[in-house]
């Protein structure tokens, strides 16, 4: 049966008479979101896990949970209210027109809408009985990837503004005898540092008051496992993320009942927000997948999920760049950069990167105390403008790309001077300044206009350019719009601006390829991700670190979105560097010139080698062998859909005691049946492996003995090419 008369039969099967309990299946290919309509209106969660064979049997679900009495009745609703019978977290909490601020909200009616053969939207309306207020719950599931995302519109009809004081995404719950929370933390050259602990009773909270760059401390992506911490291949686990670029909140509160409910959705943290009479408040999506197969099947359905929906071109290409930055940092001329042009096309890349610096005129950008906002060439740097560099790089082969940071403002430019008024800051306040700098006012549409322009202007004056790197590098202090009248809207119409400016952009410029900066991963979400190629994990480049924060990224994002550089950072050679920066869309930001004969040729041939595999990589299903943290090797498998080829990363993590992999690592996602050759590349010019290439193996083999790389201190990053043997 095709999914679209999987929806069919679904949505004849919820349309019940209220009178009795009536189930609200949302079915994907392995999974199931059961809710329950019952005698009094009200709209519960009564099971979230592996489907059943036979749906008619959700309705004897609730029977089966020997609970005491909730003292609610709210405890499972899809969407908590505040104020009237509910006890606990709400998911939404406002001030009626008149002043009250209890809230009841009744299942009005409900219908499923196939989208295509793979994707349904359930939309559940629900209404207060006494006050002319209605929430609408959406759910778009995506069948095969088993994903979910949850997102709610608000309305009214009173006489007067209602006041939105907390507006979750969604309210989930989930039963198990225990929960475990995988969440992360970091900050500035190092993000995606994972902690596990047992969620215990009461509100665990994962939040965000940054207004910009809001994941820099704490991204708002998550693990629940269920019963006991999930592997890689087992145990029962759900994937959490917002969709939202600004000050997010994720409540897990686990009630007196042993019962986790998960309430996300934009942070209400100085946030009230007055809903006039007509106007519809559409809240972002919150996203999530479960597996009962572990971490690792939970990971590649949502990059399987990312890739097909939601990344900018997730199906497409990628380009491979060299960047000036660590070169030349802000002190460049147009002969240096004509010199990195030609060192582009020498190198073997797609094309050159120009990094900050390249801007202001009274304010020259010289250091990052100045010139932001002021996006005119400076002519000390580049007499000829942008121009004459774009069609430089046409001469010698390549392609020209541009850095950009048009959110922001130095005090120190004209920008600052000629409009103070678009500028984020208290007016009776001292300026507090994150690197030297302000946000430009995104809530006020003077300035989406001024940002659209400058990512136009480049256009218009250079059509040829291939690429924008589009940085976010400041948070927010003092938050205060002169534009708007009411500041307690200030953090979410200010998100909503920026959104924007990236539609309108995307509508003019739908195929360029943008990086998503943002000082590493400052604004890494997939609400962003829709406007983006791609995205840069961290500033932190040494391949030692990227290893861990690679890996930990990886379970959210798929590898043909994770941007790495292959620098200067660390102490390792460079074969170690690059081998690493290939785990993703491959980049080079070194000095070309100053490269022995011996490395310059093992990069041009790692770059012929990457793209030969980079379909792979980017494409194919990703398999965690060795962790890191765990072992002395990290071990990293990409395997295409039709299980003919795949690509192996192995590195030494830890060289303490003359570590080495021991013992072979067992392969994951092949075809039992088939056999394979294993062949090394990346090979050091002038060293031979110490991989017999002849042999053949079957799918079987690889998976349930394995195959050693022979990682050593003399070998410590290992590729391996595997194929079909013919």
């Amino acid at each position: 049966m095709k999914h679209g008369a999987l929806v069919l039969a679904v949505s004849l099967f919820t349309i019940g008479n209220i009178k009795a309990q009536s189930i609200i299946p949302i079915e994907t290919a392995h999974n199931a979101l059961v809710l329950e309509t019952n005698a009094k209106k009200d709209v519960n969660t009564i099971f979230f896990g592996r489907k059943l064979a036979n749906k008619q049997e959700y309705a004897q679900i609730t029977a089966q949970y020997k609970q005491t009495e909730d003292y609610t009745g709210q405890l499972n609703s899809v969407y908590t209210p505040s104020g009237s019978r509910n006890l606990v977290e709400p998911a939404i909490s406002i001030t009626h027109a008149d002043g009250n601020n209890s809230l009841d909200l009744k299942y009005v009616d409900h219908t499923v809408t196939a989208v295509d053969d793979n994707v349904s939207l359930l939309k559940i309306r629900l209404k207060d009985p006494v006050y002319n207020f209605e929430v609408t719950m959406f759910y778009k599931s995506f069948y095969k990837q088993d994903v979910i995302e949850q997102w709610t519109e608000i309305k009214h009809a009173e006489k007067g503004a209602v006041v939105l004081h907390k507006y979750a995404s969604a309210n989930l719950h989930l039963k198990s005898p225990h929960f475990w929370l995988n969440q992360y933390h970091g900050d500035w050259a190092k993000e995606m540092q994972p902690e596990q602990s047992e969620i215990t009773h009461g509100i665990k909270t994962l939040d965000s008051k940054l207004g910009t760059r809001a994941n820099l401390f704490q991204p708002s992506v998550f693990m629940i496992s269920l019963d006991k911490p999930a592997e890689e291949n087992e145990g029962n686990v759900l994937y959490g993320a917002m969709e939202w670029s600004g000050n997010f909140k994720i409540d897990l509160e686990l009630d007196y009942q042993d019962n986790l409910r998960i309430i996300a959705g934009m942070n209400n943290y100085a946030s009230p927000y007055s809903l006039k009479a007509g106007e519809v408040f559409i809240t972002p999506a919150f996203l999530y997948t479960f597996s009962d197969q572990g971490k690792g099947d939970a990971s590649r359905k949502l990059q399987d999920w990312a890739r097909n929906y939601k990344i900018l071109d997730g199906k497409g290409s990628r380009l491979t760049l060299l960047n000036n930055w660590e070169a030349t940092y802000f002190d460049f001329n147009e002969q240096k950069l004509a010199d990195l042009l030609k060192d582009t096309k020498k190198l073997g890349v797609d094309f050159f990167l120009l990094d900050d610096g390249w801007f202001g005129n009274k304010y020259p950008r010289n250091d990052d105390h100045a010139g932001l906002g002021d996006w005119q060439e400076n002519k000390k740097k580049l007499p000829n403008g942008i121009a004459s560099l774009v069609k430089e790089a046409d001469n010698v082969g390549t392609r020209f790309g541009i850095w950009i940071e048009p959110e922001m403002v130095n005090p120190k430019s004209e920008l600052y001077e000629k409009h103070p008024d678009w500028v984020v800051k208290q007016p009776n306040r001292p300026e507090y300044y994150f690197r030297n700098q302000l946000e430009l006012d995104l809530s006020n549409p003077k300035v989406q206009d001024f940002v659209f322009g400058v990512v136009d202007d480049l256009f218009t004056k250079n059509p040829k350019l291939a690429y924008i790197k589009w940085d976010c590098n400041a948070v927010i202090y003092n938050a205060y719009s002169a534009h708007l009248k009411n500041q307690s809207h200030f953090y979410i119409d200010y998100v909503r601006g920026l959104y924007s400016v990236l539609q309108r952009i995307r509508a003019k410029y739908p195929t360029v390829p943008m990086m998503l900066c943002s000082g590493g991963g400052g604004r890494v979400d997939y609400a962003a991700l829709q406007y983006f190629t791609e995205f840069w994990p961290s500033d932190n480049t040494d391949p030692l670190e990227r290893i861990f924060i690679q890996w930990e990224y990886s379970y959210f994002y798929p590898a043909i979105s994770s941007s790495n550089h292959v620098t200067d950072w660390g102490k390792q050679p460079i074969k170690f560097r690059t081998d690493v920066a290939m785990m993703g869309k491959l980049g080079f930001d070194i000095v070309v010139s100053k490269l022995p004969e011996k490395e310059l040729q093992f990069c041009q041939e790692a770059i012929k080698n990457y793209n030969d595999v980079k379909q792979t990589i980017w494409q194919g299903e990703q398999y965690r062998l060795a962790n890191p943290r765990t072992c002395s090797i990290a071990s990293m498998l990409y395997v295409n859909a039709q299980k003919t080829n795949g690509v192996i990363f192995n590195y030494l993590v830890n060289n303490r005691y003359g570590e080495n992999s021991k013992y072979p690592i067992k392969l994951n996602g092949l075809d039992a049946t088939k056999k394979y050759h294993i062949k090394e590349i990346n090979l050091y010019p002038g060293t031979k492996s110490s991989i017999d290439d002849t042999k053949t193996y079957t799918g079987d083999f690889l998976m349930k003995v394995g195959f050693n790389p022979n990682v050593d201190a003399t070998r410590t990053s290992v590729v391996l090419k595997l194929e079909e043997a013919k």
